[in-house]
């Protein structure tokens, strides 16, 4: 497996004074971020809180921030790639974090990991959802010494919910339409890759034929 972090001149930095911290307090500023990290708008430690932190590990305020800041980064990339707890161990003893500590994470990541995912992954598709899509087309005429040409447009209503409603209204000429059509073929192949068990066989085909479709009509004379 590639490496999920790479050991450059902060890493390095933070790494040294991770080492250095305190291995009865650490399992607990770990579990602290875990349940803060998913968390957009708000910091693991308040000001206060920072504070006090500080003190209570020996070090000054630009180190803390800086061991706040790898530790969450180490974190959001083992959720990212969804490392498994023992390989998550060996990946940071491979940036030279010793075995306490690394353990630490891992045993961190064992009790909290899983949730700490599920928690991005509502973050990240329950605030707004697609709850309706609506749809015309016009063709409009030319003008004057311009009176053969055509130009199609696509008018895309996209009804989103969340704590309100909201709806959008997109006005789309054909390469506008190939372009949203290109970028929803990549979404629904990547969602494929890391949720197998939920891609449409039907939708994909049919997100393939109008592309090829579309592409044929693009490059035909007018």
């Amino acid at each position: 497996m590639a490496a999920i972090v790479k050991e450059t001149q902060s890493i390095k930095q933070a790494v040294l004074l991770i080492n250095g911290l305190d291995t009865t307090k650490f399992p607990r500023l770990l579990s602290r971020i875990l349940q803060k990290l998913h968390l957009k708008d708000e910091h693991s430690f308040n000001e206060e809180e920072r504070e006090k932190l500080q003190a209570a590990l020996s070090l000054e305020k630009y180190e803390l921030r800086l061991v706040l800041e790898t530790v969450s980064f180490i974190l959001e990339q083992a959720a990212y790639y969804n490392v498994k707890p023992t390989a998550l161990q060996q990946q940071l003893e491979n940036i030279h974090l010793n075995q306490e500590k690394a353990e630490a994470f891992s045993q961190a990541w064992t009790n909290m990991g899983q949730d700490f995912i599920e928690k991005l992954r509502q973050n990240a598709f329950a605030p707004k959802r697609l709850e309706k899509i609506g749809w015309c087309f016009n063709l409009e005429m030319g003008q004057s010494l311009q009176a053969k040409m055509k130009s199609p447009h696509a008018v895309l209503e996209l009804g989103i919910t969340s704590e309100d409603s909201e709806i959008y209204l997109l006005n789309l000429r054909h390469d506008s339409c190939w372009d949203l059509q290109e970028h929803l073929l990549w979404l629904y192949t990547a969602q494929s890759l890391y949720e197998p068990h939920r891609p449409n066989q039907y939708t994909y085909m049919c997100l393939k034929e109008n592309q090829g479709r579309n592409r044929g009509q693009a490059s035909s004379p007018q």
